[in-house]
Parts: C-alpha cells; structure tokens; sequence
C-alpha cells in the first residue's frame, strides 16, 4: 500500500483527496504557491512544500519542481486530481522516471486518448460509435473549411487537445466558420499549447451523459453507471447527476457496454469517464449516442457516482495504484437513489458568467444529512485569479430525482456567501427552472433561459426587514425604546444586482417591528433571535403566520436567507457621492484578470463596437470593445501585465464622425 501521497493540485480537489487518504492511513504532503500559502488544503494535510510563485506555469504545472518535491518528502506517489497536470502524459512520464506511482493511467493511454483525434480513430477502430466529423492532420483554413461544409452546420470546432470547453467554439453557418476558428485556436494554444483542431457535426438536441469506468492491471474492467452532465454554460458543467434521468434499461445497457469495451480496447488502468453526446430530441435510444472524448482522470462530479453507489472513487483510485485488483465485480455494483452536484463558482451569471475572484469575507453551507459539501474555501479566503473560480461544490442525495433536487434548491437558499459575487442565486433558480424538473434536458438550456435564471428576485418587504434587522444593535435600541413613540432608524440597502431598497425600520416594542418602504408598511410580531456560531437565526410572526430566517452579516454586508430565497445586501449611506465633472473617456478592467493582448496603438481611430484590448481571467478570455467611436489616447498597460477590476487601461477622447 501507499504510505506517502504527495497530492499535485490545490483547492477542493486537493482536500477531498487528503481526506480519504488520511482515512486510510497514509501520510499526505500538499503543494501549494504563493497565492495559496493561506488556503486550506495545505492546513489539511500532514505536511506542506512551498511549489513557487501563484502562475500556475511556475508552480502547479512546474513538473520538475513537484518531482523533486515529491523525492524531498519522502512520497511513493502522487495523485495530480483534475485539471493542471492530470492528463499529461509527460507528468506520468516523469512520475515513473522517479519512481513514484502516478495516480491515473500509462502515459502512452493518457497520450492516445488526451488527443481528440486519435482517441476517435481509436474508438471508431474498436466499433464504438464516434460524431461524423473530421479529426486529421491536414490542418489549414481551406482544408478545415471544406470539411466543415461537407460536414454540414452547425458544426462544433474542438481543440484536439484538453478539455473543459477550452478551445471550443460553434459555427452556426458557413459565415461564421473562420471567426470561431481563430477564437477556438487561440485558447487552445493558450491553454494546452497546442492550436490544433477536429471539427465535429453538431447535435442539435444535444445530451451529455458519460459513464464512470474503472480498470486495475489485473485485466479487470467495470462500470459504475452513467452520469447527465447536460446542464452546461461556456461547455462547461455546472450541475450534472446520477443515474440519468428518463435513461431506457436498453440504453444504459447499451452505453455501459460500449465504455466498458472503450476502455479493454486500451488496456486502461485506474478511473477514467467515457464521455457520449446523445441526441435527446425524440428520447434516448440504443443507436442515438456516440463517442465524444474519454477523461483519463477522476472527474469534477465523480461524488454523485460515489452518492448512488456508496463507493469511494479515491479509495479505489488508490487500491489500484497499490497493485490491487478492483474490490467488486460488475455484478455486484448496484445503485440506489439520486444524486445531483452543483458547482459554486466566483463568477456573476448576468455578465456572460464573468469570473468574479476576490476575498471571501463569509462561507457558511447549511447543515443537511443528505447534503455533502466539497470545497477548498473557507470564510476568510480568497479565490484567486490565477485559477478556476470554482469555491464548492454542493452534492443532494435523495431516494427520486425531485427529492434531491428540492434538497438542493433548499439547501442553496440557506448557502450564505459574502465578498464577492457568486452564482448561487443562478443555481437555485436553475434546480427550480420546470425544464430541469421535467428532466427536459439539452445542453442548450441554460444558454435558452440565461436570462430568467440570472435574474435576481426583488426583495419582498419582509425580507427588507429581516434584512434592517441584522444591520441593527437590537440591544441599544431596546435600551433606548420609548412607551408613546416609536424609533425610527432609515436604512439605504443596496441588492446583489445593484438595486437601492429605501428603508425605515420603526422599533414598536420589544418584541414588535414595523418597515416602511415606498407606500408599504408592514409589521412583525412576537420575534426572537438566536445567535449561532456561524449565522442569527429570527423566529417572528408576519400576517398570523410564523416565519423563520436566516442571516450572515460582516460589517454593513449581510446575507439573508427567507422564504426559499437567498438575498445579499449592503449598507449604503445617505451621503450622495460627489457629482463627477470630468469629461475624460477610460476603458477601464471589468475583472481582475491578465492583459493577453492589445489590438490598437495611441492616435489610432476606432469605432463603436471594435475590440481595442484582450483580457484573460481563469483561462476565460474577453475582449473589451469601444463603446462609441474615438481616437485613442494613451494606452495605460501592456500584453501580459495583470490588471485589478477598475484599472484604467487606457483613455481614448471623442472624435467627429469618422470617414
């Protein structure tokens, strides 16, 4: 067995790999740079190495240092988790070279299916059914846009290497082909260093279900059931489940079948996900999904496979690793119940899903038997900008479907979370959308109802209340109440989504409080409150019904929870900010994020909508446009530089209209 475990990443992935290891036993040694020398998996684990500076390039992907970290601790093996180096084949590689077990697969399998193109030549070779599209060597414009015409649009271009949506774009029509081309080769080469691409024919009703396989250097290969991973935004997940729902026995059948046989026709060893898109239009059927990519790796949402099968992935990740055979056979792995995982992200739902990093003034999840919470973040934290702005994740178990998704809604509404924007309400009202009740799923979805799940819920007056409440020392004021008046305390709260809420709060007695905003008056009766470690709890009574809600508060921002709603607040002061009389044009950072390219030059003329300068920001990229036509001014920042949300990036003056 493994007695020391060096675990090559960070964040959540890190902690819940250190917990099972430490459930069996095994020592753990956790990497981390310099933008994580706070964060918690290094205080999780037994011991920590300092990797390098916060660029993932010098640090988390710095396979020399982590190898000769890995021989200073003392570690037999490390575990990469996902993302960084997971899927590099070099990396495992370099493991073996050294002497240390990699947790995954052979390098020459990670190789082979890490490659979009040879992994469909390969699963097409095997008999497993692939995409019609074109994964060869020829690779110029004219090459690739002929195939794509023979092809037919919509089709999807692909980076051949990598994954997560990275270097993914679709062509909706012949017009748009060589556009999505250069923006998909970009981030391919910024992101895996390789600008190459297969384009593929694009499912219109499209379902993504993968299936999780295990395999040992016994020869032994099984599956553990499928997964839906359909509810998608940038094609990237954000809440995927177990089993899928409206799945036929014939087509389970059928698709667990064929990953099984994916993963003998290459000798796979450890977890890996087989990856389908099915086409969803008229219901799932045998002859209806193809191969899209296999993941030679543990996968983001591998606990709703662990919630339905009661099995530990890590552990068994590990066992194989050792040289142990699999515990189970296929005929004894069953499932019961259901299980959906949603993804906390640092980022703002309203605005194209733009990452959001900042400090984490409060983290509190709500405790819940049959909720599970992974994360690598905790009050007092910060997510990065150098790296995924993933915070948690959320898993609900329940015996149906319903179950679990209304666990999960509820268990979202009382999710309180201060310091910088999230998409937790976008969340909630994603598990409420009556599409995803109906298992109407596509991965279309979410991009079709953006605009109603990123919307933010008005504040109801009681909600206003509850709110002006926790922003008050209850006790001064009780100690200042008078018999034949009330006192009257006006509160300005700004809402998540920037909107002002002008309140009073008038106390009445002890026990009895009034709100007044715009032409409404309501009043609460017979209210208590408890302080909990980590949130007040208000007991009160509104219109003869007794209602229960839930705050967090760090200094004028609090977090409420009512209802089945969750609702942030900040408190703002009557003071009017000084009028601004300058007439200076500024483009200015809507993110911290990295500057990666600049598209004009000072004295230059641009028109309303050009791009003028290209941002990065957690492996996303935005271009910042002119909002009206000008000449430039004077460029602020240069190509690689890292800029703080606000920055001036450049100042541009009007210009009479241009020729």
């Amino acid at each position: 067995m493994i007695k020391t475990l060096l675990i090559a990443n960070r964040g959540e992935i890190a902690c819940r790999i250190i917990k099972t290891a430490q459930k069996m036993g095994i020592q753990t040694v956790a990497l981390y740079s310099d933008a994580d020398k706070d964060a918690l998996h290094p205080r999780l684990a037994d011991r920590t190495i300092s990797i390098g500076p916060a660029e993932a390039s010098a640090s988390y992907l710095n396979v020399p240092a982590i190898i000769e970290a890995a021989k200073n601790s003392g570690a037999d093996a490390i575990h990469p988790g996902y993302g960084f180096l997971s899927e590099n084949p070099d990396f495992a590689e370099a493991c073996q070279k050294a002497d240390l077990r990699f947790i995954g697969p052979p390098a020459e399998t990670i190789r082979k299916m890490g490659r979009k193109d040879s992994a469909r030549q390969l699963m097409a070779t095997a008999g497993i059914p692939v995409v019609p599209g074109y994964d060869g060597q020829e690779q110029s414009d004219e090459r690739l846009s002929k195939e794509a015409a023979k092809i037919g649009y919509p089709v999807l271009i692909k980076a051949r290497s990598g994954g997560g949506g990275k270097g993914m774009r679709l062509a909706q029509i012949e017009g748009d082909f060589k556009a999505q081309l250069e923006s998909a080769r970009r981030e391919a080469a910024t992101s895996f260093g390789d600008d190459k691409v297969i384009i593929e024919k694009y499912i219109t009703a499209p379902r993504h279900i993968e299936v999780q396989i295990f395999s040992d250097t016994h020869g032994n290969h099984l599956h553990l059931f499928e997964r839906d991973c359909s509810l998608q935004r940038r094609y990237q997940k954000v809440l995927e489940e177990a089993p899928a729902p409206d799945m036929p026995k014939a087509v389970r059948s059928a698709m667990t079948k064929a990953a099984v046989m994916a993963a003998k026709s290459i000798d796979y060893v450890g977890a890996g996900t087989i990856e389908f898109i099915a086409d969803g239009k008229d219901g799932l059927r045998e002859d209806g999904f193809w191969f899209m990519e296999m993941n030679t790796r543990l996968q983001v949402e591998h606990p709703v496979t662990e919630a339905i099968t009661g099995i530990d992935l890590v552990e068994w990740q590990l066992r194989v690793a050792a040289g142990e055979a699999l515990p189970l056979k296929q005929e004894a792995i069953g499932f019961s119940g259901h299980a959906v995982e949603a993804r906390l992200y640092a980022e703002d739902a309203r605005y194209d899903f733009r990452p959001c990093p900042g400090p984490i003034t409060a983290l509190c999840f709500a405790e819940d038997a049959h909720i599970r919470i992974d994360t690598g973040v905790e009050s007092g934290g910060q997510v990065s900008r150098f790296y995924d702005p993933m915070i948690a994740k959320i898993i609900s178990y329940g015996q149906s479907r319903e179950e679990a998704l209304s666990n999960l809604q509820e268990n979202l509404s009382r999710t309180h979370l201060l310091g910088t924007q999230s998409n937790l309400s976008f969340l909630a009202h994603l598990c409420a959308n009556e599409e995803v009740r109906a298992a109407k799923l596509d991965t279309h979805l979410i991009d079709a109802n953006l605009k109603a799940l990123s919307a933010e819920a008005p504040a109801t007056p009681v909600a206003l209340l509850v709110a002006c409440l926790s922003l008050t020392d209850l006790r001064q004021a009780l100690a200042g109440w008078r018999q034949w008046d009330d006192g009257q305390t006006p509160f300005k709260l700004r809402g998540r989504d920037g909107t002002v809420y002008d309140c009073v709060l008038a106390l009445c007695s002890k026990e009895n409080f009034r709100l007044y905003h715009r032409d409404v008056a309501i009043e609460v009766t017979k209210l208590r409150q408890n302080s909990l470690k980590d949130r007040d709890i208000w007991h009160f009574t509104y219109a003869q019904t007794s209602y229960k809600a839930e705050t967090v508060r760090v200094g004028d921002d609090v977090s409420l929870s009512f209802d089945g709603q969750n609702w942030q607040f900040t408190a703002i002061d009557f003071i009017p900010a000084e009028e601004k009389t300058s007439t200076e044009n500024v483009l200015t950072a809507p993110m911290t994020a990295t500057i990666t390219a600049i598209n004009v030059k000072n004295g230059e003329r641009v028109r309303e909508g050009q791009s003028l300068i290209r941002i990065e920001a957690m492996k996303m990229e935005q271009n910042l446009t002119a909002i009206k036509d000008g000449i430039i001014d004077d460029i602020l920042v240069t190509s690689g530089q890292g800029v703080n949300e606000g920055d001036i990036l450049l100042h541009f003056r009007e210009s009479e209209e241009l020729d």
